[in-house]
């Protein structure tokens, strides 16, 4: 059995998705939900035109966003607003960020503070 403190050098660049899957925030719901089906994750990180972050879409705020008690496919997919709303219409701005060096205890303290279910992970910025 390890020590409590086994883990509190654990970086983030230890534990984080390398090359995560992204969404472009002009690209439609459809678009992201079937991101999301076809990688089998629950939030992309979006991206401007440029490729700089912008904000993060949930399986959630999508589920919210068409109004479903429950995200099944069956459900969204003829959805009459799968089309028409956008990315950037529902992302969340508020992107809770780390750098890879940054300890895995402080990233996890950091999403408890800010109620965050991921945390972006960028190199100097």
């Amino acid at each position: 059995m390890q020590p409590a403190n086994a883990h509190s050098k654990l970086r983030v660049a230890d534990i984080m998705t390398r090359n995560p899957v992204t969404v472009q925030s002009g690209q439609t719901l459809r678009a992201a939900l079937e991101t999301m089906d076809a990688h089998d994750c629950h939030h992309l990180p979006v991206l401007s035109s440029s490729g700089h972050l912008v904000g993060v879409v949930t399986a959630r705020e999508c589920r919210l966003a068409l109004r479903l008690p429950e995200l099944v496919r069956d459900d969204w997919h003829e959805h009459e607003m799968i089309d028409k709303l956008r990315v950037r219409d529902i992302m969340n701005t508020s992107v809770v960020v780390a750098e890879p060096n940054t300890f895995a205890q402080e990233a996890a303290r950091l999403m408890l503070l800010n109620y965050a279910t991921c945390i972006a992970i960028l190199l100097g910025e």
